[in-house]
């Protein structure tokens, strides 16, 4: 009981479960990769990956390598602040604010990031590499660089009112 418990604060989507094999000198080394990301649906968002011999300890480690790996998110209402760039590897992400009720358009990889974050309307195009992994890290690496107009505020030391002017 107290398992189901536990789980039931965070929202856990599946990015790829893979099967890899390594050639060793008796044969093929066969295993299982799991790609996990993990949220709470209010700004926190963590991506894991775990590889094991069977694919529920795979899922396993991957889970709790993403609970490890939490980032938090700045949020304005159900959407992001402002435009940014994510990029790892060759893969970018372009995220976009979108107004109240557009939903995220997204592709696969990165909707599953923007949905267990909490972010409901959002817009993105994807350049570069299609590598699901690389799409979801590089969707992490831009939601790591938003900052709301209050955040810049008080590093630069002014009001918001300064800001905008």
């Amino acid at each position: 009981m107290q398992y189901n418990e536990a789980t039931s604060e965070f929202k856990e989507k599946q990015i790829a479960i893979r099967r890899v094999s390594k050639t060793v000198k008796g044969g093929r080394n066969s295993r299982f990769s799991a790609i996990f990301v993990v949220g709470d649906g209010k700004g926190r968002v963590g991506i894991g990956s775990g590889k094991a011999t069977e694919v529920p300890e795979a899922v396993r480690k991957a889970t709790q390598d993403a609970k490890k790996n939490f980032v938090t998110v700045s949020l304005v209402g159900k959407t992001i602040p402002h435009q940014v760039i994510g990029k790892f590897g060759t893969a970018q992400v372009l995220l976009m604010p979108a107004p109240e009720g557009t939903g995220i358009i997204a592709g696969a990889s990165v909707r599953a990031v923007l949905e267990v974050a909490g972010v409901e309307d959002v817009r993105a195009k994807s350049y570069g590499s299609n590598n699901s992994i690389n799409m979801v890290r590089a969707t992490l690496e831009g939601l790591k660089q938003l900052k709301t107009a209050e955040e810049t505020a008080r590093l630069r030391g002014k009001s918001v009112e300064e800001i905008f002017g």
